[in-house]
């Protein structure tokens, strides 16, 4: 009898251990696919690429004066960030060359192809790239610039004509993610020319973001008082005169549009000979963030920082929490 009882606990026993192994194990998988979805939707709240060179094609050429053209573009995981940098690339060109009237829209089109309609399998597979379509968009300016090259030389001029245009990520995350678009050029002359404009993009709206966009309502002429003091403050620093109203005569402040969010406060970029002359370069005016706490729109200032006392708290508090 004893015997007979054991048996049966133990198959009892044996049956349990083999319906609790079949048992689904829900929690890892759960747990899983959400930490994908937390990590997918973090990474499409972030800027991620790097620069790519076109092939532009250019003749062959020997010597120290061959002209130099070079342009890169944005390939990231933000398609419409993307696009807005390459429409500026196309910008920056015409007004560089000069190959269109600056009060008519530019309007470079990919050349059409002279074979017959493809079936609609071809079609998608012929659809262009991004970096495709561009390098196609870019080949008038690419013609200019290789007859002002020739223009040059038929002067019997000794120079070196060049250009470049490169995009890169200054800001890869946070409220504005920022990129910045260098451009360099020599096309004959005393000197050349250099940029530097930023573009500010709201991942989460998928929009880009203007200065205007970033202040609270009618601040604008707040704004333009404490980038006025940090005007005059350069002046002074940078020796450029005896004072303030002297420099003003020849150069006058103005508030600039082209703009990021630093790490110190609102960094504003002007261009040459916007409000200085051509030996003071690209410059650049810092309003501190705390002269902006009633200017800017409280997404775009830094979260302020616990005093200490609440910092010590809180930190005995999590390790109280880690105890329990």
């Amino acid at each position: 009898m004893l015997k007979q009882k054991t048996a049966w606990v133990m198959s009892v026993l044996a049956m349990s251990m083999a319906l609790t192994a079949c048992q689904p194990k829900n929690n890892e998988p759960k747990q899983e696919q959400q930490a994908q979805a937390a990590e997918v939707e973090q990474q499409a709240l972030k800027l991620i690429g790097e620069p790519e060179k076109l092939q532009l094609n250019l003749p062959e050429c020997e010597g120290k004066n061959c002209p130099e053209l070079s342009v890169e573009r944005l390939q990231s995981n933000q398609p419409f960030v993307d696009e807005q940098i390459d429409q500026y690339i196309l910008k920056e060109l015409n007004q560089t060359l000069e190959i269109a009237p600056a009060d008519k829209p530019l309007n470079v089109e990919a050349p059409a192809s002279a074979a017959e309609p493809a079936s609609s399998a071809q079609a998608l597979t012929q659809i262009p790239t991004p970096k495709q379509k561009l390098e196609q968009q870019v080949q008038p300016f690419i013609a200019a610039f290789l007859s002002l090259d020739q223009e040059i030389k038929a002067l019997s001029a000794n120079h070196q004509i060049s250009l470049m245009i490169k995009p890169k990520i200054l800001n890869s995350e946070g409220p504005l993610v920022t990129v910045v678009v260098n451009s360099s050029s020599y096309l004959g002359g005393a000197h050349g020319a250099t940029a530097q404009t930023y573009f500010n993009f709201d991942l989460e709206q998928k929009k880009q973001v203007k200065l205007a966009d970033i202040l609270q309502p009618k601040q604008r002429a707040a704004l333009e008082a404490a980038a006025y003091e940090a005007f005059k403050q350069w002046v002074v620093d940078s020796k450029l005169a005896n004072n303030v109203a002297e420099y003003e005569q020849a150069w006058k402040f103005k508030l600039s549009d082209n703009f990021y969010l630093g790490q110190q406060g609102l960094i504003l970029q002007y261009a040459e000979y916007e409000i200085g002359p051509y030996v003071v370069g690209l410059p650049r005016l810092m309003i501190p963030y705390t002269e902006l706490q009633q200017v800017l729109k409280k997404p775009y200032l830094p979260a302020p920082e616990a005093p200490a006392s609440e910092a010590t708290t809180a930190a005995a508090s999590s390790a109280d929490a880690k105890t329990i």
